[in-house]
């Protein structure tokens, strides 16, 4: 989908240090969203919401 832009290191640091689990139920969209997304939809941000430091 968003192969031709350039992923963050640190996105895809944050992705790979990811639980199994976690990372499996996340669909292709969501991925994507994760990796490129300037903003998240509410449905990723539960699905995160153990791993999200709020400031």
């Amino acid at each position: 989908m968003n192969a031709k832009k350039k992923i963050d290191k640190e996105r895809q640091m944050s992705y790979d240090s990811l639980p199994p689990s976690i990372k499996e139920s996340l669909t292709e969209e969501e991925k994507d969203l994760f990796l490129h997304a300037e903003q998240w939809p509410d449905s990723l941000f539960e699905k995160l919401e153990e791993f999200i430091i709020k400031e």
